[in-house]
């Protein structure tokens, strides 16, 4: 992909009701490299004392992305995935070197557009499916090409 594409947002339609979703490419020097990486859990329910095991630093690059010179990172900009946890303005990790498998959010090629959905394998036919109301499942056909697997979302809360 030429970098002059690559600074360029992709438009899709994907329903009647003309709802865009738009992929964003992220250059890898906006991945931060290495922040401190606690040993303890944080508890999501009732509060836990603190402790201040800390392991060594992480390096959250190296961590989303397996295969570097396999992948990328894109800003997503769309509501079609939410039901999977992949809302608008998420970053996603995509791997081209792991097979898609049923059940995997891929982004695909379809139609030469790129689409964030979860592949599905129905009635021996793949589909890619949205996981949100209003979106139309598109069937895997001479048209449609996966570009890789998403491994990775990460998102800033505030």
């Amino acid at each position: 992909m030429s970098s002059t594409n690559r600074d360029r947002p992709v438009v899709i339609a994907l329903n009647r009701f003309e709802e865009f979703l738009r992929l964003h490419d992220v250059p890898f020097e906006l991945v931060p490299c290495e922040v401190p990486f606690f040993l303890v859990h944080t508890q999501a329910g009732f509060p836990s004392p603190a402790q201040d095991d800390m392991q060594e630093p992480i390096d959250l690059g190296a961590w989303l992305v397996e295969h570097p010179a396999a992948s990328y990172i894109m800003r997503v900009d769309g509501r079609s995935m939410s039901g999977a946890g992949i809302n608008d303005g998420d970053m996603i990790v995509v791997n081209r070197a792991r097979k898609p498998k049923a059940g995997s959010i891929v982004v695909a090629l379809v139609h030469g557009d790129r689409t964030l959905k979860r592949l599905r394998y129905v009635d021996g036919r793949h589909w890619l499916v949205p996981e949100a109301e209003g979106f139309a499942d598109i069937l895997v056909d001479e048209h449609v090409e996966i570009w890789g697997t998403v491994v990775g979302v990460a998102r800033k809360i505030a």
